[in-house]
């Protein structure tokens, strides 16, 4: 087992010996991408007024090298766009065929050939009308944080966005239409509430070895689609909540998904104060609760988008909190095994 786990304060890597030394000590890792094509490593820094960054390891991160982060062209004098065209976190990062591709804040997707060398705004997405619309989440300005890509056809890849619901390519990057048909927002006007556009996305994810089903939790509720994000179906057995940002899927199986559900809107911390995680296994119509081995008292534990993960067996999951908690699975969430409560607020959690 090897688990890359990104925080506020650096990189940890996890491995049946344990914890070690952190790399970027100090510094808030955004996101890190282990990616499986040829076992390069990567790792997202947000270093503030020194800007984002982005560090290449071929060795498993016993060196680094910097390379080029995503940069935006620049705005044409005469566009009325409010969103400034400038990198203000690199939120997501995936690969496919032969692309690194990375999501980011203000709304803008990337793509690479050249193992993240070089990048380029994904103009058939950025200059759609539509974007227009898009209005940050937790941020000031939209961003685009779950990317998937069809492991059968790499040119057919499906972005969510918060806020800016989900749309889908099937060319690559060229055309995009958008994908949320069936979410509705109930933050929103009645007039607004099913408009594709304006629904807010926590995290989506699609199964790998069928990549037709698709799960989303939404600020306000869990959706699941079954033909490749055409339509989404409202799942409404979830247990305790239903509000959330995390959300990880069987890579085999799209019937099995997990999720860590909160309080929503103002306190966002678990129900009653006891961390569990949901888990359905027959495509939502029922859930069970998962709670050995997670604190059932005074836990204030807030799981981020990224801060949940599967393994490729689809036995072993992880995940991290805000307040520096890790825990374990090896058996699909029924117990899990704390192994830190100390480290810094964790961002994102991904295996190797």
């Amino acid at each position: 087992m090897k688990l890359y786990v990104g925080t506020k304060k650096g990189l940890f890597v996890v491995t049946e010996a344990g914890i070690g030394k952190p790399h970027f000590l100090g510094d808030p890792v955004s996101m890190v991408l282990p990616d499986p094509r040829d076992g390069t490593l990567y790792a997202a820094l947000n270093l503030g007024h020194f800007g984002v960054k982005l560090r290449r390891s071929a060795d498993g991160g016993a060196s680094w090298e910097e390379v080029a982060a995503p940069e935006y062209p620049p705005q044409p004098a005469d566009s009325k766009d409010k969103t400034p065209w400038k990198l203000v976190l690199l939120w997501s990062l995936e690969s496919g065929g032969d692309c690194l591709w990375a999501g980011t804040i203000p709304g803008g997707l990337f793509q690479s050939k050249d193992r993240g060398a070089s990048w380029k705004l994904v103009e058939g997405l950025w200059n759609r009308p539509e974007r227009a619309d898009w209005a940050g989440g937790g941020y000031d300005h939209p961003g685009i944080h779950s990317i998937a890509v069809d492991r059968r056809d790499a040119r057919r890849i499906t972005v969510a966005i918060s806020t800016g619901g989900a749309w889908q390519t099937r060319d690559g990057g060229d055309s995009w239409a958008i994908a949320a048909q069936g979410m509705y927002a109930e933050y929103m006007p009645p007039e607004k509430k099913f408009e594709q556009n304006v629904q807010d996305i926590h995290r989506l994810v699609q199964c790998a070895a069928r990549p037709e089903g698709m799960w989303a939790q939404h600020h306000n509720g869990v959706f699941r689609s079954t033909d490749g994000a055409k339509s989404w179906q409202d799942v409404t057995a979830i247990q305790p909540a239903k509000f959330g940002f995390a959300v990880a899927v069987h890579p085999k199986d799209p019937d099995v998904a997990w999720f860590v559900p909160a309080m929503k809107d103002e306190c966002r911390v678990p129900v009653d104060a006891k961390l569990v995680v949901a888990r359905t296994r027959d495509g939502g119509r029922s859930f069970q609760v998962l709670r050995k081995g997670l604190p059932q008292e005074h836990a204030y534990d807030l799981v981020y988008r990224h801060g949940l993960d599967v393994d490729d067996t689809g036995n072993c999951l992880a995940f991290g909190s805000t307040t520096g908690g890790l825990w374990l699975s090896a058996d699909q969430g029924d117990s899990w095994r704390c192994l830190s409560t100390q480290l810094p607020p964790i961002h994102c959690v991904r295996f190797g």
